[in-house]
């Protein structure tokens, strides 16, 4: 796999930790699996920054929100956006006739389905995967894949923007408004600049950098730029805040108008109505 793809092996890593605790705020029994020896190679090489917390507060936030997304919008049709090792099609209670596209890079995905190959898939509902390079068009390639873009959609991109410079960040969150009906979901998450400038994650930005895999883009107003980009928000926590701690969080959370604070946002948006994009 390409370098920036071992990521997802790190995170999936995070999650066998969480899952080992006898007070987990999820099980996934895959984790371990797909996160191989590399995974945890690279969570003990990317220690500190409170990174192995804040991966089990986004997963926890990640999954609730995409169970209430589908249950309460009657969405059956979810793209998770450089899906890496992410294991939900398996471990979520998905109602019937959900079908998931997960998108990445070529060879991640058959990576991950020699992992999970001896794994049977849970019946009433159908996963798709979609080997694409999220710089380039996707969005064919996902048509082609069965996606409907008459039909609400809930897109995820979970531990994805802060790879891309931010005409990239700009674009693909605009595509993604444009390319929704309505009653569409948005769940992702993004960094603050200043995350990118502190010298205390500078050791762990080092590692990511010389491993092929900078991050590149924060933003200190991530309402502003998803409703720029065409979402209505709904809601942005930080881990630590109400409705993104779970108990998981050592930190204290510092105001927001408190400047050069390295943050971490989880977000919900929704798609405005016809009526209000059109005015």
């Amino acid at each position: 796999m390409e370098a920036v793809s071992r990521t997802a092996q790190w995170t999936a890593a995070a999650r066998a930790l969480e899952t080992d605790r006898e007070d987990r705020l999820f099980a996934d029994p895959y984790a371990r699996t797909v996160a191989d020896t590399i995974g945890f190679d690279l969570l003990d090489r990317y220690a500190g920054a409170g990174t192995v917390p804040f991966l089990a507060i986004r997963t926890t936030y990640l999954d609730r929100a995409i169970v209430r997304a589908v249950e309460d919008h009657g969405i059956r049709q979810v793209v998770f956006l450089a899906a890496g090792m992410d294991t939900r099609f398996f471990r979520l209670p998905w109602p019937d006739g959900v079908t998931v596209y997960e998108l990445d890079r070529p060879a991640l995905l058959e990576v991950k389905a020699d992992m999970l190959a001896g794994e049977p898939a849970p019946a009433g509902r159908t996963r798709v995967t979609v080997p694409v390079d999220l710089t380039e068009d996707w969005t064919g390639p996902l048509r082609a894949a069965g996606w409907n873009p008459a039909e609400p959609v809930l897109w995820v991109v979970e531990g994805l923007l802060f790879f891309l410079p931010e005409q990239a960040v700009r674009h693909l969150i605009s595509t993604l408004a444009g390319q929704s009906a309505p009653g569409s979901v948005l769940l992702g998450d993004v960094i603050s600049k200043a995350a990118l400038q502190n010298p205390l994650s500078r050791a762990f930005l080092n590692c990511l950098e010389e491993d092929g895999n900078p991050w590149l883009f924060g933003t200190e107003t991530p309402e502003e730029l998803l409703a720029e980009c065409g979402w209505d928000v709904r809601e942005v926590r930080q881990p630590g805040e109400s409705g993104a701690d779970f108990g998981r969080w050592p930190y204290p959370v510092p105001a927001r108008a408190v400047p050069r604070v390295p943050r971490s946002f989880l977000f919900t948006c929704d798609l405005p109505t016809a009526e209000v994009r059109a005015a």
